[in-house]
């Protein structure tokens, strides 16, 4: 498994180098307007090419380590190639949406939704359980609901992490702490061949941040964001499917804070009467950056806001951890995980409030 990991930095950061050196033309057609932009200059988008570049090359690596005798144990056989054809459509949607910037909003939908389809068929994710009895009493009579949480989660996870993706280091530190901890878990269980997939794309994610933070010189895209959403909304089903010691509910704590982000942000849109695909600077992020973070004495634009945008995604970092932490405590614990994930919905809700208006402590303010 280290071997494997070791394999997915480097390939991962060799190809962002690449790209970084060789690929920035494309950058150019991505407008200086838009609302989410906090950066100058044209920055290469494409880093998901390199975390898709070192975990596909890592995961093969163990399916040939596997198929030659195994001998590490990490029991990647054939239906990682299930895993790999689930992902292509996000990724290549992504990618392509990074390149142009032409890609509407209703393709990159339903090619996240391809890939649910194709999770379901190929990789034969279902829900059995929800941790709650009476519910679970019930889910058998209605076997469709649970294929329709694989679609959601599946087709809507991406989108999530690609709405956290907003400053250096933040979706990418975010991806590779949920990789670790779900790892952590699968190995709890016994569950390996699981923890191999998840460490080798935190490994992945690592080449990639390299070039992400803190210099900012390569962003994740649309790409990166998709390969994420897709690779651990997987796992996640994955791992309470094939491990009924794990509560449903623990994957849902690790992942609170980019679903909340995503069902907040379509709520106050909903409110105003905007379209929940339109693009605005809104976000919980973003809100600490204008109104958190302080402004950095520079004489170079450029790098002051370079250093503003680093200082943004350590907060929301610390915000993850609290959600995280008492996941990886309670994993097996659906009632604990549960009222962690009401703590954090009000607590979400409460911290965007006092931002908006201006109600932040002094000593948060840096």
């Amino acid at each position: 498994m280290i071997w494997l990991s070791l394999v997915a930095f480097v390939v991962a950061a060799l190809a962002a180098g690449f790209i970084v050196r060789w690929v920035r033309s494309h950058a150019a057609v991505y407008g200086n307007g838009m609302p989410q932009r906090f950066h100058h200059g044209d920055v290469p988008r494409l880093g998901g090419v390199a975390i898709l570049l070192g975990a596909l090359v890592a995961w093969s690596l163990g399916v040939v380590q596997t198929l030659l005798g195994d001998y590490a144990s990490v029991r990647l056989d054939t239906w990682v190639y299930a895993w790999m054809a689930a992902l292509l459509p996000s990724a290549v949607g992504g990618i392509a949406e990074d390149l142009t910037q032409r890609l509407a909003v209703r393709y990159r939908l339903a090619l996240t939704a391809a890939s649910g389809i194709l999770a379901l068929l190929l990789v034969g994710l279902e829900v059995p359980r929800t941790g709650l009895d009476w519910l679970d009493a019930w889910l058998p009579m209605v076997p469709w609901v649970g294929s329709l949480v694989v679609l959601l989660a599946v087709a809507g996870l991406p989108h999530a992490f690609n709405i956290i993706d907003g400053y250096n280091g933040l979706a990418g530190m975010v991806a590779l702490i949920v990789c670790l901890a779900l790892a952590h878990v699968a190995l709890q269980v016994g569950d390996r061949a699981l923890a191999a997939l998840l460490v080798t794309t935190a490994a992945a994610t690592a080449g990639f941040l390299l070039w992400n933070y803190p210099r900012g010189m390569l962003f994740a895209g649309d790409g990166g964001a998709y390969i994420w959403g897709v690779v651990i909304a997987l796992a996640s089903l994955s791992l309470v499917q094939r491990n009924p010691a794990v509560s449903p509910w623990f994957p849902m704590l690790l992942l609170i804070y980019p679903v909340w982000e995503t069902v907040f942000s379509i709520y106050r849109k909903w409110v105003r009467g905007v379209s929940p695909g339109v693009a605005d600077a809104l976000h919980f992020h973003q809100l600490i950056y204008r109104r958190i973070v302080r402004s950095v004495f520079h004489d170079d634009e450029s790098r002051r806001m370079l250093m503003r945008n680093n200082r943004t995604s350590p907060y929301l970092w610390g915000f993850t951890l609290l959600t995280v932490v008492p996941a990886v405590l309670f994993w097996s614990n659906t009632w604990v995980l549960m009222v962690f994930c009401a703590l954090f919905v009000v607590t979400y809700v409460t911290a965007y409030l006092a931002i908006v208006r201006f109600k932040v402590p002094a000593w948060l303010r840096h």
